[in-house]
């Protein structure tokens, strides 16, 4: 499928979120994963850009191995990029990351493409037998050991995370000499300045509010890379939503499920239960994508305008959301949803740089 003259891309962006079947009960790991497998088949066929699988090791979610799922997505694929979303790079080594997604690439014929981030639970430091105490140095050193491996040159680094390499070689390389890699920031500064300073797009993780107070992250992203002299990639964004044939049947299915997966987030992090009106306000002015094509659309592409934008990644999966829900939304954001966004910002240019704001907010990294 040719990408519009403006650059725009829709993506869908899962956890693996252990859905219900047909009668109420939970689907075993093992089918919640095959569900994900269904569901980006489908979206390739209706025209979805992007099909982005997030890495977590918890028992909320299935998906732990986002490329293993993402290479049974090649062979079943044709023109879907296959993205992470994302890869906590602090708790892997960056050479088996590199490896993987290139061999990801080969199987998909360069449809791979990674999102490096720190990841929003920190349930893989204790698990791979990393110190959270080294949080802030593992990412640093990682991420400035995987832009060297993005040149497909011979490296030579050194740090205090790992072993160091000398004058290594890592394959396979990829076909084209370029493996797509983004990062994915939740809030912070100083992770918006980095994306800049290695010369990688921004994808930025906007969970709730109005999605306007992230614009001074993109103001921040193009000013730092002129700092560098680096490239100010169009910037992406990923927020949380669901598509039905009507606005009240979309908020009335997901409502449940939302409900009982952040209740229990919230048990974890000191929040709050969750109240229906609080849920529907993040739907009419916040970061909740919910509603009927038209509606997801309208939103979506305020939201794009908002923070000068051209991704928007939609994370459909939200607990236990019944797999036939699930279904219908991937082919409502594709045939419905996608096509109404590009008409709306068929006025953008193409390039997506320009001023966006002038003060970075608050927030945690993605």
């Amino acid at each position: 499928m040719t990408t519009p003259p403006t650059q725009i891309e829709l993506g869908l962006d899962t956890f693996g979120d252990i859905p219900e079947d047909g009668h109420g009960a939970l689907v075993s790991e093992a089918e919640a994963i095959r569900r994900v497998i269904e569901e980006g088949v489908l979206a390739d066929r209706v025209g979805v850009d992007v099909i982005a699988l997030g890495e977590h090791h918890r028992s909320d979610y299935a998906i732990s191995s986002p490329e293993t799922v993402l290479a049974g997505l090649a062979t079943r694929t044709e023109r879907i990029k296959l993205a992470s979303g994302v890869t906590v790079l602090s708790s892997d080594d960056p050479v088996r990351v590199f490896q993987r997604f290139s061999t990801v690439d080969a199987m998909s014929g360069g449809r791979a493409q990674v999102i490096l981030g720190r990841g929003s639970f920190t349930e893989s430091f204790p698990l791979f037998g990393f110190d959270l105490a080294d949080y802030d140095t593992l990412f640093e050193e990682k991420i400035q050991l995987f832009a060297e491996l993005l040149k497909e040159e011979p490296v030579t680094w050194q740090g205090t995370t790992r072993s160091p390499l000398t004058d290594a070689q890592v394959h396979p390389r990829t076909e084209s000499g370029h493996l797509d890699t983004w990062v994915g920031v939740g809030g912070s500064p100083q992770s918006v300045i980095r994306a800049a300073r290695y010369d990688l797009p921004l994808m930025l993780a906007i969970i709730g509010g109005s999605p306007a107070r992230f614009a001074p992250y993109v103001d921040l992203y193009r000013r730092a890379a002129a700092q560098y002299g680096t490239t100010p990639h169009p910037v992406g964004m990923h927020s949380h939503g669901f598509v039905a044939d009507t606005d009240q049947a979309a908020a009335d299915i997901v409502w449940p499920h939302y409900k009982r997966n952040r209740d229990r987030l919230g048990a974890e992090r000191g929040w709050p239960p969750v109240t229906r009106e609080s849920f529907e306000d993040e739907i009419a002015h916040g970061s909740l994508y919910i509603g009927s094509p038209e509606t997801v659309a309208q939103r979506i592409a305020d939201a794009l305008r908002a923070i000068d934008a051209r991704r928007f990644d939609l994370v459909y999966t939200s607990g236990s959301t019944p797999v036939d829900d699930r279904l219908r939304a991937v082919e409502l954001y594709g045939r419905e949803v996608a096509p109404r966004v590009r008409e709306l910002l068929a006025d953008l240019a193409p390039t997506g740089v320009g001023s966006a704001g002038t003060t970075p907010g608050e927030g945690g990294d993605a």
